[in-house]
C-alpha cells in the first residue's frame, strides 16, 4: 500500500537526515516506527506526507510509493486528498475555534456531504468531545486537544493515518485510552496507521510490525511481539536490564556497551 525505498531526505540541500530508509505500511495495518530523539522520525512522516516541502525539505534520493503512484514529489494537499493524513506532534489545535469547527475542517478534506455522520462516528469514539463540542479548543486539557487532533483526522477518512508521538505531554491513563481508541479505529475502519513514538512499550504493544531508526537509518525491523523481546530494545527503549528489572541513572551513566546493531 505505502512503501518507502532507500529514502535520503536533505533539508535546504546540505543537511542530511534520512539516509537511505526503507518501510512498507500494509492495508489496514498498525506498524510503528521507533526511535531516540533526532533519529528521523518525525521527517520521515513528513517526507510521506508531503509537509517536507513547506519546510526547505526534499527526497532527494530513493521513492515513496502509495498503491503504486510516486508520491514524494507532490504537494501536502495532493497527498492529504489521496487518503494520507498526518496528525502532528504538539496537538495542533486551532485555539480559536471550537471543538466541532474544528472537527469540521478534517471533514472538507475530502468529503462534504456527510459532515453530521461523521462528526458522530468522531464522538462515538471521543464521547467526551460531545459534551465539549462547543468548547473554544484552547481551553482544553493536553489529552482533550489530543483527541480534538485525532478526531479531525478521521473525519477525512484516511485510508493511510500517520500519528507523531501521540502519547507526548499526556498521563498515562490517558494514553492508555487514545491507543485503545487507535485499536478500534483501525479495526473497525481499516485504515493503515503509521505511529511514531518514543514510547516504545505502548507503541509495540498496539502495532503489528515495527522498525527502529537510529540516526536517520532503519537499524532493525520485525515483527512488534518479536522486537518487544528484542534484548537490545528492552534495553534502550524499555529501561530494563537482561534480568527484567529497572536501570537506574547510575547504571545507564557508567553503561558502556554499544548497541550491537551500530
Amino acid at each position: 500500500m505505502l512503501k518507502l525505498s532507500n529514502v535520503e531526505v536533505k533539508y535546504a540541500g546540505v543537511i542530511l537526515v534520512l539516509r537511505g530508509v526503507s518501510l512498507e505500511i500494509g492495508k489496514g495495518t498498525i506498524v510503528s516506527l521507533l526511535g531516540s530523539n533526532g533519529a528521523g522520525k518525525t521527517t520521515t512522516l513528513k517526507a510521506i506526507s508531503g509537509l517536507l516541502h513547506t519546510e526547505l525539505g526534499e527526497v532527494t534520493a530513493g521513492t515513496i510509493e502509495y498503491d503504486g503512484c510516486r508520491i514524494d514529489k507532490m504537494d501536502p494537499e495532493q497527498i492529504a486528498k489521496m487518503g494520507i493524513i498526518q496528525v502532528m506532534e504538539g496537538r495542533r489545535v486551532l485555539e480559536h475555534l471550537t471543538v466541532e469547527e474544528n472537527l469540521r475542517l478534517g471533514g472538507y478534506i475530502r468529503n462534504r456531504d456527510n459532515i453530521t455522520k461523521d462528526l458522530d462516528m468522531v464522538y462515538d469514539y471521543f464521547p467526551k468531545l460531545r459534551s465539549l463540542r462547543n468548547s473554544t479548543s484552547g481551553y482544553l486539557s493536553g489529552g482533550e486537544q489530543q483527541m480534538v487532533v485525532m478526531g479531525r483526522a478521521m473525519m477525512a477518512h484516511p485510508r493511510i493515518m500517520l500519528l507523531d508521538e501521540p502519547s507526548m505531554g499526556l498521563a498515562p491513563l490517558i494514553v492508555d485510552e487514545i491507543f485503545e481508541i487507535i485499536k478500534k479505529f483501525n479495526a473497525e475502519e481499516k485504515s493503515s496507521i503509521l505511529i511514531v513514538e518514543q514510547n516504545a512499550r505502548t507503541a509495540l504493544g498496539v502495532s503489528e510490525y515495527a522498525y527502529v531508526l537510529e540516526n536517520g537509518r532503519v537499524v532493525l525491523d520485525g515483527p512488534s511481539s518479536k522486537l518487544a523481546d528484542n534484548e537490545d530494545i528492552k534495553e534502550f527503549y524499555l529501561g530494563l536490564s537482561k534480568i527484567g528489572e529497572k536501570k537506574s541513572y547510575r547504571d545507564v551513566k557508567h553503561y558502556k556497551r554499544r548497541k550491537r546493531w551500530l
